[in-house]
């Protein structure tokens, strides 16, 4: 009797559960087997194509740029971003997300493919490769057809999620031809000897691994088998290295020889890249809209702005004669040393002092620098931001916030980010966001955007290191490290709303001229004068007794320029202006 009278509280309490839950959603039909059901995962990113949020503008009119085909020098490429899906794992890779692999489709007719495309699943689809028509005499042919295949690596008998089995193929090339890329079948016939070209390998050049797409397993084997990113080694203004937009399958590890080559452009006309009105709608079609936090006292300015509040222009050995730097920096230093002779400081009185440490967003410009990259298929626009002053650090510590005294301060500070955008079509690629002596390149399908097409930038606290995404990153460890925080406030500047184009040398002299302050090459700040050990000291004092040693650790292994013991240089200075980013 007890158990017919639990089983029927039991049934009854079920009915009543059933029956408010159908009256708190009577337009739903429900079932409480649905309750006991396990929840599927989320489909992977892959399956969504990224597009940006608006369609590009119509760029103005000139010669080359955006038209669809680059002329390298006896080879045309082209740059397709349609695919046919033809391998998929579903683990492994970043996230152990899996990765899939493409075959590009919508080539133009006359071009022929180079290779496949793979991209890790833990993103939407969103990438590219070169295919190439032969500009070149018959009997020196651009482009030959493989002579064979080399199976080098199958998922036959690899237990992991798959749409069955996978076969990699690298083609073999004829004597003086190099293979570009590799081919995926899901059957263990050869692949067809038409389906693919090799290049004269005087058009090629050496490759390196770059991010990592995919290796099977749930853990990330370096010496197994991999997948990765190609681009070229070697990368600069000057660099004729193509990127094709091809994968390298490497059975060992990143330093074992590549099984394929990139591209070179050996055509020296710059014919692909912007013209001067290009450049200034590409700025403004993709110009990040920057954030500042809403606690941050030390704000950027014009260059400008700066020199005519006062900012005083020091030399060696006589330091008690600083000279007023005129408007534009005209009277700067113009020879290409950094000897340490000459500085820039702050007015010397107090109260200017502290009124142009603060800077001045009313009259903040990005300086612009445009160069061509990757053998001219892309242009790099590197958007230089300028602040009178870096302020103070600050370390988390576990639970506690830690001020860092004077540690980080410096006067001058030049940050940038820099758009990567396809001379192909104008399309914008990725973004390179400064950090301190670092940086960080992000796809342009992971950025947040806003007002179109502008990608949103985060400028952290007082430090003022570039972020694609707002919150804290640690420069340590996950629980000791000196903290960036970047959040949105209404301080906030457009980039492209006010910029100069201060340099692209490609488009010949006297197109662009330079201003007196670009070519000044010495400090932007004088050497610190606090002692980093006391400030250290200080700061240690509100930790308990077993933190001291971690924390000491963290911030004795970071850059000198977060402890601003030299005052930096101007952008002309950096290793990226004439070579890659990273």
């Amino acid at each position: 009797m007890i158990r017919l009278v639990q089983f029927v509280f039991v049934a009854l309490l079920f009915a009543s559960l059933q029956m408010a839950l159908l009256e708190a959603a009577p337009v739903e039909r429900f079932s409480l087997r649905g309750l006991f059901k396990k929840k599927r995962p989320p489909p992977p990113a892959i399956q969504t194509t990224f597009k940006l949020p608006a369609a590009p503008p119509v760029w103005p009119p000139g010669k080359g740029f955006a038209t669809g085909i680059i002329d390298l020098g006896g080879l045309q490429v082209s740059q397709v971003s349609t695919f046919n899906k033809i391998w998929t794992t579903l683990e492994g890779g970043p996230d152990n997300a899996g990765a899939t692999f493409f075959e590009p489709t919508g080539i133009p007719q006359g071009f022929s493919m180079l290779g496949f495309y793979s991209q890790p699943n833990n993103k939407p689809l969103f990438g590219w490769v070169l295919v190439a028509k032969d500009n070149s005499p018959p009997s020196n042919a651009s482009l030959k057809a493989p002579v064979d295949y080399k199976l080098i690596w199958s998922s036959n008998s690899l237990q992991i999620k798959q749409n069955g089995p996978g076969y990699v193929w690298l083609p073999v090339a004829p004597d003086g031809y190099k293979a570009v890329g590799h081919l995926v079948t899901t059957s263990p016939e050869k692949p067809s000897l038409d389906r693919i070209r090799c290049v004269r390998s005087d058009l090629t050049d050496q490759p390196e691994t770059y991010s990592w797409i995919w290796g099977p397993g749930k853990n990330y084997d370096a010496n197994g088998l991999n997948v990765y990113d190609a681009r070229p080694s070697n990368r600069g203004t000057q660099a004729q290295g193509v990127r094709a937009g091809t994968f390298i399958v490497q059975n060992g590890g990143t330093t074992t020889p590549l099984s394929i080559a990139c591209l070179k452009n050996t055509n020296a006309n710059p014919i692909s890249m912007p013209n001067l009105h290009q450049i200034e709608a590409l700025v403004q079609a993709y110009s990040p809209v920057m954030y500042l936090h809403p606690d941050e006292q030390y704000l950027p300015s014009s260059v400008d702005w700066y020199f005519t509040n006062g900012a005083l222009l020091y030399k060696k050995g006589e330091e008690s004669k600083p000279v007023p730097v005129q408007p534009n920096g005209t009277n700067l230093p113009q020879d290409p040393n950094n000897d340490g002779a000459y500085w820039l400081d702050l007015p010397a009185d107090q109260t200017n002092k502290e009124r142009v440490k603060k800077g001045n967003l009313e009259s903040f410009h990005a300086y612009v620098h445009v160069k061509p990259m990757l053998g001219g298929t892309f242009t790099d626009l590197a958007l230089w931001i300028f602040y009178p002053f870096n302020g103070p650090a600050r370390a988390k510590v576990e639970f506690l916030n830690v001020p860092l005294g004077k540690i980080g301060e410096h006067v001058g500070d030049w940050e940038h980010v820099t758009l990567r955008i396809s001379n192909f079509n104008g399309q914008l690629y990725q973004i390179y966001f400064s950090e301190h002596s670092g940086g960080t390149w992000v796809d342009a399908s992971q950025l947040e955007y806003q007002n179109g097409n502008k990608p949103v930038a985060y400028s952290s606290l007082h430090g003022h290191a570039m972020y694609a995404k707002s919150g804290l990153v640690l420069q340590g460890s996950s629980a000791i490290g000196i903290r960036n925080d970047t959040d949105k406030s209404n301080m906030v500047a457009d980039l492209g709303s006010r910029f100069e184009v201060v340099s692209a040398e490609y488009l010949g002299p006297g197109v662009v001229a330079e201003p007196p302050w670009l070519n000044y090459f010495r400090q932007w700040g004088p050497k610190v004068t606090y002692n980093t050990e006391e400030e250290i000291k200080k700061a240690e004092k509100l930790l308990p007794g077993k933190l001291k040693a971690a924390f000491e650790k963290i911030v004795r292994g970071l850059p000198n320029e977060v402890f601003g013991e030299e005052g930096p240089t101007g952008p002309k200075v950096k290793r990226s202006w004439n070579g890659d980013e990273a």
